[in-house]
């Protein structure tokens, strides 16, 4: 690292004298007389030009040369992969840079431009995390649904990337208003990230609507749990559910566990009518 930065101040600092130097020589008019060893040169303003930026073009391949020879000291010295990493990193260089170029075409919404970027970065890295994440989102800014579908699956063969996977797909399905598929989804993301709270979010609204109001509950003791919801608000809105979920079991006839889901949800939220009705028809029902 030191040395790479050495390196770079070197060429810099080269290269800025000798610039420097073209420039005076341009605006004075006169020439560049070198002796060296007994011999001596004198080189007009356009040939002393040239002049350096042969010598600049020889700094870089000899600081080349430098470093293909440090690389191989290095692979002598154990480093196996000290040489493919010398002449990688250019590679990598154009694969960093088509990156960052394509997220920030894809902030800039220019869904089409992401995607070429992307595939070039695709071709020079091999980040699949990165790339392949980038091809996704780049290709639902573009409107290719499909190359956007196979880059979110080709995410779920690694753990480290397997939820942001299943969390785009999800988001396809509730774009496409499939919400059996979504909350299969949003299931198996938030078994992989119980504490994202965007997932809990969407997979408590599917319940919601699918009326899987036991599952509804512990979606929403998740979020009591990690922060996403204060006590009272947690009770009110579970005695809602409790509520739902004693309502569909009346609706299914099965009367003990109905007052039983009714007199909970009473208990849970006192002030919630139609708890407290559901509740004293049940007490009645039993006798009490």
């Amino acid at each position: 690292m030191i040395w790479s930065l050495l390196k770079v101040l070197l060429f810099i600092a080269v290269v800025a004298g000798l610039a420097y130097g073209a420039i005076l020589l341009v605006d004075t008019g006169g020439g560049l007389r070198i002796a060296a060893a007994g011999y001596e040169f004198t080189l007009g303003p356009l040939q002393a030009v040239i002049t350096l930026l042969v010598l600049m073009l020889a700094l870089w391949l000899v600081m080349k040369i430098i470093g293909l020879l440090v690389a191989t000291l290095r692979f002598l010295n154990g480093d196996e992969t000290a040489i493919s990493r010398y002449f990688d990193r250019d590679r990598q260089r154009k694969g960093y840079q088509a990156l960052s170029d394509g997220f920030l075409a894809l902030a800039s919404g220019e869904g089409r431009l992401a995607l070429m970027r992307a595939q070039r970065a695709e071709k020079y890295l091999e980040s699949p995390e990165l790339t392949t994440l980038l091809i996704a989102q780049a290709a639902e800014a573009a409107g290719d649904g499909k190359r956007a579908t196979e880059a979110y699956k080709r995410l779920l063969a690694e753990d480290s990337t397997r939820f942001v996977g299943i969390r785009g797909l999800m988001h396809q399905k509730l774009a496409e208003g499939d919400s059996q598929t979504a909350l299969k989804l949003a299931e198996k993301a938030f078994a992989l990230k119980p504490k994202h709270a965007e997932t809990q979010d969407i997979l408590l609204k599917l319940q919601s609507e699918q009326a899987d109001w036991k599952g509804a509950r512990t979606t929403l003791g998740a979020k009591l749990k990690t922060g996403g919801l204060t006590k009272d608000v947690f009770r009110r809105r579970d005695a809602v559910l409790a509520l739902q979920e004693a309502k569909g079991i009346m609706d299914e006839t099965a009367t003990v566990e109905a007052r039983e889901a009714a007199i909970e949800a009473n208990r849970k939220s006192p002030d919630l009518i139609p708890a407290a009705v559901m509740a004293t028809r049940s007490l009645i029902a039993k006798g009490d």
